[in-house]
């Protein structure tokens, strides 16, 4: 008997307006999108009609880039999650939540809760939250280094696989007839004193759906694969080149392997930014005008801020300066940072040309073409070992979601990589995952619980 085909994975990154920072500035857009919760309400539709695995919220506690620039206000996403569920049936529900800024307890708390409400479709973004400006929001001078942000995230989910582990499946019993609601012996404190953090629980939400949310994880430098090695089953991650890509799904995969996981049971999509149109003339006629509605300004700016220098040292029709600090001199977004200088580098681009490159997808791969063209793209990284699926980020929203539903998803329909339909209803169950067994009443089983 042959084994099944593979099967695409497809989440919708969803932000206001689109990803594309000017897309707030076309006319059909609304500027105030990010604060309304029918635009969201509409776009979790639109993507649970494509059959999305899920929908996904980027998130930070400080204001998102330069007030100026893009429309920056947002709601936070687990509140977000909510009002998303009483509308949705069946597509899961990923909100991102940092390790650095929140307690293990409230945080392992609101997932739990959201995994209630939605009936087992929430996930978990699991970030450090680089950058001083958030770690002033919390009466912190300066943002913890980048070694001590992941040791952090280590215990921080250690403490909350515990908390989730701390009811039993069936604690709860409610007879009416004995008066008994819970078995005591099944709802436990986990007494947990580390480093980090003291917790004895147990958690106030009795055993969620899906036992724990999915975890997924988005940091690229050594640490951040490390971490996503020992506990995500979903990576968003960005790459700009096949080659690239194909290293980096190769790395994870190896050391989720290492670390005593099936590497099956961890899913890479990478991050791609799709501009379509019915021609490739039309496509690239909508890149264009997105990419005139950039003010440079701004944008030099937050790019100097990424690269560390002063914007007056990027000239705007020059290519970036040749003494730009080294990797290991950024304590914050260390990759993110190597992928923009490589991307520079490789294409020879000014600065006013990165610009334009990074106004779509702050890194991420853009492509803009034909529908066929988009699955072409994603086919070829699919098949030649470089995703599990893909973080689709749409440049303008809700139109650039429209198109890739009614237009690109038939395609890859056709082509046989995509479903035509759920087979389950849970998060876990749409990306293939087992869901685990609590460590204290069983062997424990699937992807991220081996690991917790």
């Amino acid at each position: 008997m042959t084994a099944p085909e593979p099967t695409l994975h497809l989440n919708a990154f969803l932000m206001s307006t689109g990803h594309h920072e000017a897309s707030w500035r076309l006319p059909e857009s609304d500027p105030l999108a990010g604060t309304d919760v029918r635009h969201f309400q509409n776009l979790a539709a639109i993507a649970e009609r494509g059959k999305f695995d899920s929908v996904f919220f980027a998130d930070s506690p400080v204001i998102f880039g330069d007030v100026g620039r893009r429309p920056a206000g947002r709601l936070e996403p687990t509140v977000l999650l909510t009002a998303l569920a009483a509308v949705t049936e069946k597509i899961g529900l990923i909100a991102t939540a940092s390790t650095t800024y929140n307690d293990p307890y409230n945080l392992a708390r609101r997932f739990a809760s959201v995994d209630v409400v939605s009936g087992g479709r929430a996930g978990w973004n699991i970030v450090t939250t680089a950058g001083p400006e958030a770690a002033r929001n919390f009466g912190i001078d300066d943002q913890p280094s980048h070694a001590a942000r992941y040791e952090r995230a280590a215990e921080f989910l250690d403490v909350a696989g515990k908390l989730w582990d701390s009811w039993d499946d069936d604690a709860v019993v409610a007879d009416k007839a004995s008066g008994v609601w819970a078995d005591p012996g099944r709802v436990r404190p986990i007494n947990h004193a580390g480093k980090h953090f003291s917790v004895q629980g147990p958690l106030n939400v009795p055993r969620s759906p899906q036992g724990y949310p999915l975890l997924v994880q988005a940091g690229s430098s050594d640490d951040g694969k490390d971490l996503a090695a020992r506990y995500a089953e979903a990576v968003f991650t960005a790459q700009q080149t096949l080659e690239d890509a194909q290293a980096f799904y190769a790395d994870l995969k190896g050391r989720a392997a290492a670390a005593g996981r099936d590497p099956e049971g961890i899913k890479i999509l990478p991050g791609i930014v799709p501009v379509i149109g019915s021609t490739e003339a039309e496509a690239r006629k909508l890149d264009r005008q997105l990419e005139d509605l950039i003010r440079p300004e701004y944008a030099r700016a937050q790019l100097a801020k990424t690269l560390r220098v002063d914007p007056e040292d990027l000239a705007l029709d020059r290519q970036l300066p040749a003494d730009l600090p080294n990797e290991d001199e950024i304590e914050g977004a260390k990759s993110r940072y190597t992928l923009i200088v490589q991307l520079a580098r490789r294409e020879n681009l000014t600065v006013r040309q990165l610009i334009g490159r990074l106004g779509g997808g702050r890194g991420h791969r853009t492509f803009t073409g034909t529908p066929e063209q988009v699955a072409d793209a994603i086919e070829l990284w699919f098949r030649n070992g470089a995703a599990d699926g893909f973080n689709i980020m749409p440049a303008v929203l809700p139109s650039g979601l429209e198109a890739f539903v009614d237009h690109v998803v038939p395609v890859l329909r056709a082509r046989g990589l995509f479903r035509t339909d759920y087979t389950g209803n849970t998060l876990r169950e749409h990306y293939g995952l087992a869901r685990p067994l609590n460590r204290y009443s069983g062997a424990l089983a699937g992807a991220g619980a081996a690991a917790l």
